[in-house]
């Protein structure tokens, strides 16, 4: 799997009015990158990861997932193809209150009319130390089990890449720490591709390839990617 986004950009308004949220972004990542994107509010790291994920659609430049721009889909192609093929992990956990975390996990598959593989939901659930938490309600859970439930929900359809905005924001120190080593214990032993949307350096320099942006302008490791 290999994404590659060229000359991607996202304006919103026009005249006075204009602001550049991304200004020709070209990036790949390839299959097992592990990449952070950092960068203050306001500089386009979201809208980035929103455009590179398919949440959002770009003013111009293309995206292509093994060299198919997913641009081109359809609203049923392309939220089809987010759910099969993209997990995703926010600052806000967004569980469902009235289902156990075994059912919030479960809920992608079931939303595809699937059945989720039962061995695989107990993997990551033990991955992630919640194996004895999985009939409990959201509310009976820490902010810190609450996210392992919300990354197991992102992993349980087998998706190729993970984005994560902001995992560790809502948790303390300590549940944030955790969080990301497991994050990346799972990305070793299970091969995913994880790309990581964070203000916080420490959280950076885990990854194995670092962007910086700023006002729209991405850079890696000091050099201008904008070819």
């Amino acid at each position: 799997m290999n994404i590659k986004a060229k000359e991607l950009s996202k304006i919103y308004g026009s005249g006075e009015n204009k602001v550049v949220a991304l200004d020709k972004a070209d990036l790949e990542i390839h299959q097992g990158d592990f990449i952070s994107i950092m960068g203050p509010s306001g500089s386009g790291k979201s809208t980035l990861l929103h455009l590179l994920s398919g949440l959002d659609h770009p003013t111009s430049g293309s995206l292509t997932y093994d060299g198919k721009n997913i641009y081109e889909m359809n609203d049923k192609e392309l939220s089809a193809f987010r759910r099969q093929r993209i997990g995703f992990i926010f600052q806000q956990f967004n569980l469902l209150p009235v289902l156990t975390a075994q059912e919030n996990i479960a809920m992608p598959m079931l939303l595809d009319k699937k059945q989720p593989d039962r061995e695989y939901l107990e993997e990551l659930a033990k991955l992630l130390g919640i194996s004895k938490r999985l009939t409990h309600l959201p509310h009976e859970l820490s902010g810190g089990q609450q996210q392992r439930v919300a990354i197991a929900r992102a992993l349980i359809a087998k998706p190729d890449i993970i984005f994560a905005d902001e995992p560790t924001g809502n948790l303390d120190s300590k549940s944030g720490g955790e969080v990301m080593e497991m994050l990346g214990n799972i990305r070793e032993k299970m091969g995913k591709t994880l790309a990581i949307i964070t203000h916080d350096a420490r959280i950076a320099c885990m990854a194995d390839r670092q962007f910086v942006i700023m006002d729209g302008i991405i850079t890696e490791k000091g050099r201008d990617i904008r070819l």
